[in-house]
């Protein structure tokens, strides 16, 4: 597998995983009306980067990287990746999202937040906590699946400075209303009089 810079030619190959991913309303919040002409912009004109991985000519995915924010949040980065159905189970988002996470570092990000990962895409979850991603948030109900309906999405965040190994806080719990004042309860009852 080789994973190099897309060119604009190569898009119009790509295009048919992008459609169909979009289309099939699982993991990406794109209109899927989307025609190629607004996908090649969104995909390779809007982010500093795009690549692609392919092998013996046939595409099997690609990634882009842009910041996740300007000014004093430009330090973070961002990506989004597609794998061909054909690819999947075969590296290749492994593959791409280390030489993302290495060309982040060579842009002078010192991380990446993935702003929105669909709960239910269990595969690719697991896959970007192996890769050192933590859970910082859950957003109830922020993506209408084609199949399951509203479902969360996570937000996922690596640093990737110089002190990689910064420790990442633990999620905020969510307290749901039945249960607080029970929680509150307890916190008096272990306070000294």
């Amino acid at each position: 597998m080789q994973i190099r810079a897309m060119t604009p030619q190569d898009f119009a190959a790509f295009w048919p995983i992008f459609r169909d991913i979009v289309a099939a309303q699982e993991t990406y919040a794109f209109d899927p009306q989307m025609d190629e002409d607004a996908a090649r912009r969104l995909w390779c004109e809007a982010p500093l980067e795009t690549w692609l991985a392919e092998e013996d000519g046939a595409v099997l995915g690609s990634y882009f990287l842009k910041p996740n924010a300007a000014g004093p949040g430009g330090h973070v980065g961002n990506c989004g990746y597609m794998v061909s159905p054909a690819a999947r189970g075969k590296g290749v988002a492994r593959a791409m999202c280390e030489h993302s996470q290495q060309r982040a570092r060579e842009r002078g990000f010192l991380a990446l937040q993935f702003n929105s990962v669909v709960a239910t895409n269990e595969a690719a979850v697991a896959l970007w906590q192996k890769q050192g991603f933590a859970i910082v948030g859950r957003l109830p109900r922020a993506y209408r699946h084609a199949r399951h309906g509203l479902v969360d999405c996570l937000v996922m965040y690596k640093w990737l400075g110089e002190d990689a190994k910064l420790e990442m806080p633990e999620p905020v719990k969510l307290i749901g209303r039945k249960n607080i004042e029970a929680v509150v309860s307890r916190q008096r009852k272990r306070r000294p009089q």
